[in-house]
């Protein structure tokens, strides 16, 4: 099985139109198109059920002190975290692709509340929720595709998987507002294939 994508190649940047926020000059940051990339998949096995598809960032600080702080920077040997920007569950294995900006084009303040995908398919929470919570302006649950969006002033470059996962049940074991840590978690015993593809993205003006 394998996944790749017209919008970006393997280990290459990601584009800065699939970004939930690029650099601004002066104010450092600015939000983006939030343009979900296009991703198409390729050999799924014959005896899969289902798919689910997670974009995930394991650069994520797990101190936020110094984070998009002036004079400071996040140093790249801080411990680092798992942020899903992109949890989506019950895809038809006979999807072949999705096409760039069908289910996200824009970022929406509070988060997209019942954005589309592929025909009986089910998006779970990002983690811009948790990220945004008490947010005066841009609270809410975060839903969908939301793209990256590091801090400007981290060391270091930030990878984000796009991952594939066959499964072979119709159905994957999550209710509700579920996350990419509940969905990950319950397909453990259910996944026959899997594939990823990694894009990299900074705001740092000094990695660019």
């Amino acid at each position: 099985m394998q996944i790749t994508s017209n919008s970006f190649e393997h280990m290459d940047p990601i584009p800065e139109r699939h970004a939930f926020a690029r650099p601004h000059p002066e104010d450092r940051f600015q939000f983006s198109d939030n343009v979900n990339p296009h991703l198409a998949f390729h050999d799924i096995p014959g005896e899969a059920r289902s798919l689910v598809l997670v974009c995930v960032d394991g650069d994520v600080p797990t101190v936020g002190d110094d984070v998009n702080q002036e004079d400071r920077t996040v140093p790249a040997d801080l411990p680092r975290c798992d942020f899903y920007h992109w949890v989506m569950v019950d895809i038809h294995p006979d999807t072949s692709e999705i096409v760039e900006g069908a289910y996200s084009d824009g970022v929406v303040a509070g988060g997209k509340s019942d954005p589309t995908g592929p025909d009986g398919s089910r998006h779970g929470i990002n983690d811009f929720t948790g990220w945004f919570s008490g947010h005066e302006q841009m609270g809410g649950e975060y839903r969908g595709y939301d793209g990256p969006a590091p801090p400007w002033n981290d060391e270091l470059m930030h990878h984000y998987r796009f991952r594939l996962y066959a499964l072979n049940i119709d159905r994957c074991p999550v209710d509700s507002d579920f996350t990419g840590h509940d969905v990950v978690d319950s397909i453990k015993d259910h996944v026959i294939a899997e594939a990823e593809i990694v894009g990299t993205y900074t705001q740092n003006p000094d990695l660019l």
